[in-house]
């Protein structure tokens, strides 16, 4: 294998079930890695084969698979998703994403009919900054003032931001790990990034999606506002929404339990 393989460039693992007859992928967001998911992990393993990977840019991959140019939206993301899928010969997976990572998954549902049976979304935004009629929770300003905070300071940017995304009511390792991911991407990665997320709209491909779709939202999210979950919910086919009594953007690493009982009748 090469350094183009997509195993090697996304860094993907397997684990689980091996015999299972269902595979759960796992797309972890923004300033996290594949690790996030070790508590629904543990609990899942029993009964599913698990594919985890890392999106370029971000875990432990080297800095030659994230080619800045490629990466200045979702779609290539959800290209290589595609093509470790093509890699593992999955069909009928079951996909479960967190924010940047659920779009990724959406738009890979898209890309390539069949290789997802289910999408789990969670804290899922096809757009953060606000529109007519719509309310992303981010301001043109904001969005602006967020750019040039990362591009100015970096960490100071990383550390605020993990304490607002995480919640202050959560204990405060939770916040000081969340603040290490996000700092150990390299700067110019982590605003390509930013940009790639921030200045995403996807909300003209939500009714193409025919993949049975469940969209996990907490009850306080400071990156994805509530009416995000309902107007995706609104959008897609025939999806359902659980909205879990939880606080903070990072739910599966705080209130594990919560995101895997919303999960489970799906699952069946």
């Amino acid at each position: 294998m090469n350094a183009l393989d997509p195993l090697i460039r996304n860094h993907v693992t397997v684990c689980g079930n091996p015999d299972a007859p269902r595979t759960i992928v796992f797309s972890h967001g923004f300033g996290t890695d594949q690790s996030v998911w070790s508590a629904l992990v543990e609990a899942l393993g029993e009964r599913f084969r698990i594919v985890r990977f890392d999106h370029v840019g971000q875990g432990r991959l080297s800095s030659e698979a994230f080619a800045q140019h490629r990466y200045l939206n979702l779609d290539r993301y959800a290209a290589d998703l595609v093509e470790i899928g093509d890699r593992l010969e999955l069909s009928g997976a079951i996909a479960v994403g967190h924010s940047m990572g659920a779009m990724i998954c959406l738009l890979a549902s898209l890309q390539q009919p069949g290789l997802f049976s289910r999408l789990v979304l969670l804290c899922a935004s096809p757009r953060y900054c606000d529109d007519v009629g719509y309310h992303g929770g981010m301001t043109e300003e904001a969005l602006r003032q967020t750019y040039r905070a990362i591009h100015e300071n970096y960490p100071d940017w990383a550390s605020g931001y993990a304490s607002k995304a995480m919640n202050e009511e959560h204990p405060a390792h939770f916040t000081k790990a969340f603040a290490a991911s996000l700092a150990a991407i390299p700067p110019q990665n982590a605003l390509t990034i930013a940009c790639s997320v921030l200045q995403s709209d996807y909300r003209a491909v939500l009714p193409q999606v025919r993949v049975p779709t469940l969209i996990i939202q907490p009850r306080v999210d400071l990156a994805v506002p509530l009416e995000v979950a309902e107007y995706l919910h609104s959008q897609i086919p025939g999806s359902r929404l659980r909205v879990i009594e939880a606080k903070g953007h990072l739910p599966h690493i705080t209130t594990p339990a919560a995101v895997l009982e919303a999960m489970e009748d799906f699952l069946l």
